[in-house]
């Protein structure tokens, strides 16, 4: 998953339709220096917590206090917990939309409560609401736990197929970070992925849905993860990007 980042910026430069936002509008006022790439952020190796706590501090200093907002390229999922608290601090009422084949809530994998299985448990112990899309995959510790919280449990919604963009708004704060695992994809469309899983969401419903949630939401910042390229095989990346330059189009649709 290492090459998935710059995989999606090598991608991005075939990408040609950043200056029309998603009604076909042009976008005015758009000059290239509200959107551009840092540098690549250099973490921590000695645990996966310091390593979440390098992103959360690079999101804040480098991004928020500059009043921009971030989109993450990854990797591993785990970096979402980073941007999440560094987001926190700005906006108080925030919450998370995840799509994603898997609900992320398992307490400890491998050892670790920071890896990608637990991002979303997390999450929610920062007393964050988030709503997950998409899922087609839970195990029992899952299941269990979401017994015990009904109220979540009402915040999944499986693949295939989409809810209504005005049920999930009216679940999540004005203030949302949009998480976006590539599993969320059907791998008919989306095999780049370290866990496919079959029966997943397809391309225009998804890009519909988010352009529809962004007008009802201010997304305030986003990450497209887990993408992990397959050598020769180059349609999974050009879509990684372009899901990513949609995201871009949303963000700035709903601030106009």
């Amino acid at each position: 998953m290492r090459e998935g980042p710059y995989a999606i910026i090598g991608n991005s430069r075939y990408v040609d339709e950043l200056l029309e936002d998603v009604s076909g509008e042009k976008l005015t006022g758009l000059k290239t220096t509200d959107i551009f790439t840092l540098e690549e952020v250099a973490l921590s190796r000695n645990s996966a917590k310091e390593a979440v706590n390098g992103v959360e501090q690079a999101i804040f200093d480098e991004i928020v206090k500059h009043k921009k907002a971030p989109l993450m390229l990854g990797g591993e999922h785990s970096i979402t917990l980073g941007a999440v608290k560094a987001l926190k601090k700005k906006y108080k009422d925030l919450s998370v939309l995840q799509f994603d084949a898997h609900t992320d809530l398992m307490n400890e994998y491998e050892g670790s409560k920071f890896s990608h299985a637990c991002v979303m448990r997390r999450i929610l112990g920062q007393k964050i609401p988030t709503v997950h899309i998409g899922i087609r995959n839970m195990n029992t510790e899952i299941e269990d736990y979401l017994k015990k919280d009904p109220k979540q449990e009402k915040n999944i919604y499986f693949a295939p197929g989409l809810p209504g963009a005005d049920e999930v708004a009216g679940k999540i704060s004005k203030n949302v970070y949009l998480t976006f695992d590539l599993d969320a994809f059907d791998p008919s469309i989306m095999p780049s992925v370290g866990t496919p899983e079959p029966g997943g969401l397809l391309w225009n419903e998804t890009v519909e849905f988010i352009e529809n949630i962004s007008r009802k939401v201010n997304i305030v910042g986003a990450d497209v993860v887990e993408l992990m390229p397959i050598p020769g095989l180059h349609a999974p990346d050009f879509l990684a990007a372009k899901l990513a330059y949609r995201i871009i189009l949303a963000i700035l649709n709903g601030k106009k």
